[in-house]
This record gives structure tokens, sequence and C-alpha cells, in this order.
């Protein structure tokens, strides 16, 4: 999948040190919550941590680190990055 990013996406993702890399996965295995005005929230749940380890087998160890991000999508365009400090609250 291509990965499109806003600017404002891009400069978040920069200053708050998530590599790219973690961005593709989450739009390859993370799970998602509608978010409002037609938007999703991505992220690593249990399930899509499994989907992750059954994909990068043992490399997924090194991931370990970066999977407490989230992103928020819409149209396959990514909005804006962050890292989770609470709970996604499903609806």
């Amino acid at each position: 999948m291509q990965t499109i990013m806003t600017k404002h996406a891009a400069i978040r993702q920069q200053q708050r040190g998530i590599p790219p890399l973690v961005i593709d996965l989450l739009l390859d295995f993370g799970s998602s919550e509608p978010a409002g005005n037609g938007t999703f929230l991505l992220f690593f749940d249990k399930s899509a941590k499994r989907r992750l380890e059954s994909y990068a087998g043992p490399l997924a160890k090194v991931f370990q680190e970066h999977l407490g991000v989230y992103a928020v999508v819409a149209n396959e365009t990514v909005i804006t990055t962050g890292h989770r400090y609470d709970r996604i609250r499903r609806h």
C-alpha cells in the first residue's frame, strides 16, 4: 500500500520519532476504529500485534518498542501520527 501523508503528519512523525516503517506496518496490520468526520484511528492492539508477529516472525521483537503508536487516516491519507498514552475506547 502506498503511504500518502499530509505535511502535518510528516512533521509530527519526525517530531515524535516514529520510524516510517512503523507507519507502513500500522497501515498494513493495524486495527481500526472510526474517529469521526470520515476518519479512522489505526493502532496496534493484541490482534494486530499477532498479525504482525505471524508476518515478521522473530523480527517482530525489533518493533516492540514502537508499537504504541497511532495514526489518523482519511481516504488513504495519513492525517497525523502520535504515541498512545491512554487506552483506545471502543464504542
